[in-house]
């Protein structure tokens, strides 16, 4: 029995949204070295770092004199709470207008978010100004860092095969400067510092007939004996930033056998591959997935050039990557993926 083709899971539309608040790098260093100097006698062996990134301007929910003041659990709670609901609005109506539909057609809403705590959820405090439905069914997911972005595409990719008809709207929103530390002293620190910004990024989903990316298959691949590779620690001041400088390195060792697994499930090589869309966790990270997988000058350059304009914002990240590819043509048998806390990598495979 051939499956229905208006029952293969499609992406509609990706959106994308900043706050407004940018931090330029240049500045980012100069307050850095302001908070960091004269306390860490470690910085300055690190201050390379911000100019390493490749990053130029990254955006923030709150201006540059906030991150001077004292703040507590209560403080960045109530700036995630106000930016990262402004932010979630903002894409998902620019996903639903993209879309050509109105809120109230949407049947389930995936909420993905690893930068702070919010019950109710982000959904639910957006429900009312975005006109969803009462019956809408409500998917908030947390601590899948930053392979949130495409391990949300995938999971509202099965909600909507599940439901041939029905259209899926999964919003990623991060507030990742708020995991600035000036109490902490630490690499790591000084690493998020230098690397995280603010963003989100929605995508509609439907299995109704309409027209776009076919989300093919889904999967991830989790590493044995990870779990301190990437993450947050926590603490009665808020998140902390936990980074392995192992993560290059994992990378070029073990992302293409990863990704080979899972296109031998179906039969396919990374040979079949016509495109590709990466998370940019940074400018070594590029690099090694451009070694792996054997790419081509300028196969990456959507990356690199995503990560200097807007930095690392964890879970949108990769659909801002995702939204200029497909801009640009992005075509055939094509593949999703980014790296994120567990040691994880997340992968879609589309047919673009």
């Amino acid at each position: 029995m051939t499956a229905d083709p208006s029952a293969r899971p499609r992406i509609a539309s990706v959106a994308t949204a900043l706050p407004p608040h940018r931090l330029p790098q240049s500045e980012v260093v100069a307050h850095a070295a302001e908070t960091f100097g004269g306390r860490f006698r470690d910085f300055e062996r690190l201050r390379p770092v911000f100019e390493n990134t490749g990053i130029e301007m990254r955006y923030s929910v709150r201006p540059f004199e906030w991150f001077h003041q004292p703040q507590d659990w209560q403080t960045r709670t109530q700036a995630y709470l106000d930016g990262a609901t402004a932010l979630f609005m903002d894409a998902a109506r620019q996903a639903l207008a993209a879309a050509d539909l109105p809120a109230e057609a949407i049947d389930t809403v995936v909420t993905i978010s690893s930068t702070g705590v919010a019950t109710p959820s982000l959904e639910a405090r957006a429900h009312a100004a975005l006109g969803l439905r009462a019956d809408v069914r409500r998917v908030p997911v947390f601590g899948l860092g930053c392979a949130g972005g495409v391990s949300g595409v995938s999971l509202a990719a099965r909600l909507a095969a599940a439901d041939p008809g029905s259209r899926v709207l999964v919003v990623a929103v991060e507030i990742c400067t708020l995991a600035f530390r000036s109490d902490e002293m630490t690499k790591s620190n000084i690493v998020a510092t230098a690397l995280f910004g603010d963003g989100a990024a929605a995508a509609v989903l439907v299995a109704d007939g309409r027209p776009g990316p076919r989300v093919v298959a889904s999967g991830e691949h989790l590493w044995p004996d990870t779990l301190g590779v990437m993450g947050w620690q926590i603490d009665p001041l808020g998140f902390g930033a936990i980074f392995s400088a192992s993560i290059p390195d994992l990378v070029t060792e073990r992302m293409r056998p990863a990704v080979a697994g899972f296109l031998a499930s179906r039969d396919e090589a990374v040979a079949d591959l016509g495109g590709f869309a990466f998370h940019p966790g940074g400018t070594k990270v590029v690099a090694a997935l451009e070694g792996a997988f054997e790419l081509p000058a300028g196969a990456l350059d959507i990356e690199r050039d995503t990560l200097r304009q807007v930095g690392n914002m964890s879970a949108p990240t990769a659909l801002f990557v995702l939204k200029r590819k497909l801009e640009a043509g992005l075509g055939g048998r094509a593949l999703l993926a980014a790296l994120g806390p567990g040691f994880t990598a997340s992968l879609v495979r589309l047919d673009a």
